[in-house]
């Protein structure tokens, strides 16, 4: 029996929330039909929840990504926090960085050096936002400030006051006002609408001059229904409605971000704040990725170029550190694959039933995976449940080839063919055999010779491609050996070479012990897997970065034969 002690498991020290009183509630009854106001705060809200916060050159990589994608709204920072933070601002203004149709947001409390130092953070900028909030719930007025309603709702309106001033001596600059009564979900809700309504009596917005009035949930602490009624609620009693952006931020404490998200949206949000993929502050904050493609999903337009995922799979891994979880909606590896054969067969028979006039209707496939970039390929896989198990455990048990779960998948469709043109059986040594023929092909045309690999701010790598007979020169610059060397491959082949996937690990033990690198990119709208061996794991590293650029230029070669 277990030894637990459920004494400690004790649900009593917890309390309902307490839902909002809200008669003929219309959201139920709601449809989303355009897309929302979308504003990614992955530059500062997903930045400030890293373990190892981006250098400059990953937040200049990240905001480029964000600015392809679409946002029109970007928060970049907490300049009167961070110095970092302050002289990327900088950098984004200075160095002319920000298109025209798009504002730069930026985050500050409600005091007044802050904001006086965020205003000069922002001095040349063309459009900003200024997002200015305060703490409002009841726990954290009686326990963290130990003030009344009235001090709170105070620092509120001299926070908005000082934000109105300092716009005024920046004429030049297109300001939006923005203010959060910050932990909104555990604020009474009456009490909410009454600093709002302050706030906005500072800052006299009109329908052609709106403010936004951000609704925080800072913390989840409801089901996504109740967290409706009060965004529902308060869009019914506040002052001035027509006046303001009412925008959501909600976190993901209970799992719930997006659909609290979306039913906020059906209750008459405008806006919606998120990271690209979900990353913040504990559980993470709500995903955009997911929730433009679940309306996209429905007909709904989402605003946003969600169509190369590798791209931005890409990006974020290489600036936050974090990996996308295979299962992750929409973006994760394996969102597309069936590896049940009832299911393989089902999605078979749709996608042959499947034309281009035709709305789509596929089994198990809510969207078409061409969609975000994806191939048919990529969609049928085969392991033990279709009878073609055990590859992956006889290459480990063989030849210590620890094979990740994204790589099997790439694998099994190879020896499934093999198998059923060999008459079933595939041993041991034949499965090695062809393992090396399809991803370590690091040698041809191009192989590895010399290379230099220095780390200051950034990495850099010079390293000497040898072909056909010849040595090339390359260089490039990234975050980590890899990403430089792939910034070297792509200006030197003119392609674009997005690392999808990395994993390495130790083949033997001791001083002459040998790592294998297994690396997934996409070059070019095309997926290819490389995998090399080496002594050294930054030089197998690049090796298998090279094998997936030699079979680019295979089937290139094949192509233009065809």
């Amino acid at each position: 029996m277990s030894s637990f002690d459920h004494s400690t498991f004790n649900h009593r020290k917890y309390k309902p929330f307490a839902p909002v009183a809200i008669e003929n509630r219309t959201w139920p009854d709601q449809v989303i039909t355009k897309a929302p106001i979308w504003s990614s705060v992955d530059l500062r809200d997903g930045n400030q929840a890293l373990v190892e916060p981006m250098t400059v050159e990953q937040k200049k990589q990240f905001f480029a990504l964000l600015v392809d994608v679409g946002f029109k709204e970007i928060e970049v920072g907490f300049p009167a926090a961070s110095q970092l933070d302050f002289d990327f601002v900088r950098w984004l203004i200075e160095e002319d960085q920000v298109p025209d149709d798009v504002y730069i947001q930026v985050l500050t409390q409600a005091r007044p050096e802050l904001i006086a130092r965020t205003y000069e953070s922002l001095k040349g900028a063309k459009k900003a936002i200024v997002h200015v909030y305060n703490s409002t719930s009841t726990t954290q007025r009686e326990q963290v400030f130990r003030m009344d309603m009235e001090g709170i709702k105070q620092i509120a309106v001299n926070g908005a006051k000082c934000v109105k001033e300092h716009a005024e001596k920046y004429p030049e600059t297109e300001w939006v006002f923005q203010y959060s009564p910050e932990s909104f979900t555990g604020t009474e809700i009456d009490y909410a609408v009454e600093v709002v309504d302050a706030v906005t009596e500072v800052w006299q917005p009109t329908p052609e001059r709106k403010i936004i009035i951000n609704l925080p949930a800072t913390v989840e602490v409801s089901t996504p229904n109740r967290y409706a009624d009060q965004i529902e609620y308060f869009c019914r009693h506040v002052k001035k409605r027509d006046c303001m952006i009412v925008s959501l931020h909600t976190h993901n404490d209970r799992g719930c971000g997006v659909a609290a998200a979306e039913l906020g949206v059906m209750a008459g949000a405008d806006r919606i704040e998120g990271t690209l993929l979900g990353n913040g502050e504990r559980t993470g904050n709500m995903d955009i990725v997911t929730m433009a493609m679940n309306i996209y999903s429905q007909g709904v337009d989402p605003e946003l170029a969600l169509g190369d995922m590798d791209r931005i799979i890409s990006v974020v891994q290489a600036c936050t550190l974090l990996q996308v979880h295979p299962r992750h909606p929409y973006a994760g590896e394996l969102v597309f694959t069936a590896f049940s054969g009832s299911h393989q067969d089902a999605i078979k028979k749709c996608l042959a039933n499947q034309t281009d006039n035709k709305p789509w209707d596929v089994a198990y496939l809510p969207i078409d995976p061409r969609d975000v970039g994806r191939s048919y390929q990529e969609v049928i896989r085969v392991n033990s449940q279709s009878g073609k198990g055990g590859v992956a455990y006889t290459l480990e048990q063989e030849y210590g080839l620890a094979l990740p779960r994204w790589l099997q998948v790439e694998f099994s469709p190879i020896i499934q063919q093999y198998a059923e043109q060999d008459g079933g059986v595939v041993d041991a040594e034949s499965m090695k055999s062809l393992f090396e023929t399809h991803f370590m092909t690091g040698t041809t045309p191009y192989k590895l010779g010399k290379y230099d690999h220095s780390k200051d701010e950034v990495d850099t790598i010079h390293a000497e491609l040898i072909g056909a007979g010849s040595k090339i020169n390359i260089s490039g610059k990234g975050n980590g050996a890899l990403s430089a060397f792939a910034e070297a491959l792509s200006k030197h082949f003119n392609v674009r070479v997005d690392i999808i996937q990395y994993q390495e690990h130790a083949l033997t033990v001791g001083s002459d012990s040998q790592a294998i690198a297994y690396v997934q990119t996409n070059i070019d709208g095309d997926r290819f897997n490389g995998v090399a061996i080496d002594n050294d794991i930054v030089s197998a590293s690049i090796q298998a970065l090279i094998a997936t650029v030699n079979q680019k230029s295979t089937q290139s070669k094949q192509e233009a034969v065809a």
